[in-house]
C-alpha cells in the first residue's frame, strides 16, 4: 500500500517548509529510516527519514519549492504500484488547509485552488501567527497580499510587508514580494524574534568588569588534556557555559521564564550558546549543562558549531534553552548589550579578554580583564536578584578550578 510523504510540521506555528534537496530520487529503492530529503524551517535544515520500505515515486515538489505543511510531496510505493490519484482519501496525513493540489502538481487541482481570492464575505484570511506578528510590527493586514492557500496571509507576507515599509515610505506591492525574497529563513526568524523581544520584554542591564587571569590559567591547565583525550580544543565559551550553569543552580529565578501571566521555574538548566550562521544567529542548546562535564560541554559545543555552520541543526538542537550566552570576544569587541531570547529571562554578553591597567592593592598593574553585561527581564527578576547572580558569577570566575570541582 502506498505511503504518502508529506511536508512535516517540525515546529510550533510552522506553516510551510522549503525543500533544500532530495537525497533519494524518483525510482530509488528505499528502506524505512533512510534519509529521503532535507527541509528548511525557520530554525534549521532538517533531514527527513522514510517512514516505510518501498520505491520513491510521484515526486511533486523539487529543491527550492516552499510547500505548505501537510501537503503530499511524494509517495513510497510497492514495486510495480502506481501513484495514487490525488484525493483526500489517499492522503489522510494531509491537513485540511493544505489538501489543495499545488499548481505544479501533475494531477488536476480543484477549482478553488486555481487563484488566491478573498472569501465572499470580505473577511481577510490570515494565520494566527501572522496576525500576531502584524500586530507586533504595526502592519495593516488590509494592505498585505496573501501568498498562502486561498490567499491566506502568512507570517512571511507580514515580514515582507514590514521590511518593504522600512525600505521605502510608499512601497508598491511588487516591492513587498521582493523584500520578502531577500531574507533567508534564519534572517526572517531573527527579525521577528528580536522585534518581539525588544518591544515586549522590559530589559535592564548590569555590567561587571572582572579579572580573567584565573580563567586563562585554568584553560591552559585543562585544555591540553581535553584536546588529547577528546580531540577538541577547550574554549573560554566552554568554561563560561560550565561555570554559568553551576552558578544558576543557586539562582533559579535567573533560569526561569515569563509564561504569559506569571513566572515559570525551569527544572533543568539548558544553556543556549549564540552561534553565527549565514544571515543571522542561532541559539544552540547544551542541555543540563550544570551536571555535564567540561569535556562533554566542549565536545557538544564543537559539534553544534560545526552543524550550525553547515546548516544542519535539528529543531531539538535549538529547543528548550533556559539561559543564553553570547560571546563576541573573538571579534575584538570589548563590551556589548544583548537582546533577550524569549521566553528566557536573561542573556549574558561576553566581551574580549584584553590586558588593561587596573588598580591592584592601590597600585597600577596590568591584568587580563573581561567585561560581562547581563540583560534581564524585569518581569521575572529585579535588579537586586540579577546583581546577586552576577556577583556570584564573578566570584566563581575568579576561582574557576573550585567552581568546576
Amino acid at each position: 500500500m502506498a505511503t504518502s510523504v508529506v511536508m512535516p510540521a517540525l515546529e510550533m506555528a510552522q506553516e510551510t517548509g522549503k525543500i533544500v534537496s532530495w537525497v533519494k530520487k524518483e525510482g530509488d529503492a528505499i528502506r524505512k529510516g533512510e534519509i529521503l530529503l532535507e527541509v528548511e524551517t525557520d530554525k534549521a535544515v532538517v533531514e527527513i527519514e522514510a517512514s516505510a520500505d518501498g520505491v520513491l515515486g510521484g515526486v511533486k515538489s523539487q529543491a527550492g519549492d516552499v510547500v505548505p505543511v501537510g501537503t503530499t510531496i511524494a509517495w513510497i510505493l510497492a514495486p510495480g504500484e502506481a501513484v495514487p490519484a490525488e484525493t483526500a482519501s489517499t492522503a489522510p496525513a494531509a491537513r485540511t488547509m493544505t489538501e489543495q493540489a499545488r499548481p505544479a502538481a501533475p494531477a488536476p487541482a480543484p477549482a478553488r485552488a486555481a487563484a488566491p481570492v478573498a472569501p465572499s464575505s470580505g473577511e481577510i484570511q490570515i494565520s494566527p501567527k501572522a496576525r500576531r506578528l502584524a500586530k507586533e510590527l504595526g502592519v495593516d493586514i488590509a494592505t498585505v497580499h496573501g501568498t498562502g492557500p486561498d490567499g491566506t496571509i502568512t507570517s512571511d507576507d507580514i515580514t515582507a510587508a514590514a521590511n518593504a515599509r522600512a525600505a521605502a515610505p510608499s512601497p508598491a506591492p511588487a516591492a513587498t514580494a521582493s523584500a520578502g525574497s531577500s531574507l533567508s529563513a534564519v534572517a526572517r526568524l531573527m527579525a521577528e524574534r528580536t522585534t518581539q523581544s525588544w518591544t515586549q520584554v522590559p530589559h535592564f542591564f548590569l555590567v561587571r568588569e572582572l579579572d580573567a587571569t584565573a580563567l586563562n590559567e585554568v584553560r591552559a591547565k585543562l585544555g591540553p588534556a581535553i584536546e588529547k583525550d577528546r580531540g577538541v580544543k577547550l574554549t573560554h565559551t566552554d568554561l563560561l557555559v560550565a561555570i554559568v550553569a553551576r552558578v544558576l543552580k543557586k539562582h533559579p529565578r535567573m533560569n526561569a521564564m515569563w509564561a504569559g501571566k506569571g513566572i515559570q521555574l525551569n527544572p533543568d538548566i539548558n544553556i543556549s550558546v549564540a552561534m553565527a550562521v549565514t544571515d543571522g544567529v542561532v541559539g544552540a542548546v547544551i542541555p543540563k549543562a550544570d551536571s555535564t562535564s567540561l569535556a562533554d560541554i566542549s565536545v557538544q559545543r564543537r559539534d553544534l558549531a560545526e552543524r550550525a555552520r553547515g546548516g544542519k541543526l535539528k529543531p531539538s538542537d535549538v529547543a528548550n534553552g533556559t539561559f543564553s550566552i553570547t560571546n563576541l570576544g573573538m571579534y575584538n569587541i570589548d563590551a556589548f548589550s544583548a537582546i533577550i531570547a524569549p521566553p528566557q529571562a536573561a542573556i549574558l554578553a561576553v566581551g574580549r579578554i584584553a590586558d588593561r591597567v587596573v588598580a591592584v592593592n592601590g597600585q597600577p598593574a596590568v591584568r587580563a580583564m573581561v567585561t560581562l553585561t547581563l540583560s534581564s527581564d524585569h518581569r521575572v527578576v529585579d535588579g537586586a536578584q540579577a546583581a546577586l547572580f552576577l556577583n556570584d558569577l564573578a566570584e566563581a570566575l575568579s576561582s574557576p578550578a573550585n567552581s568546576l570541582s
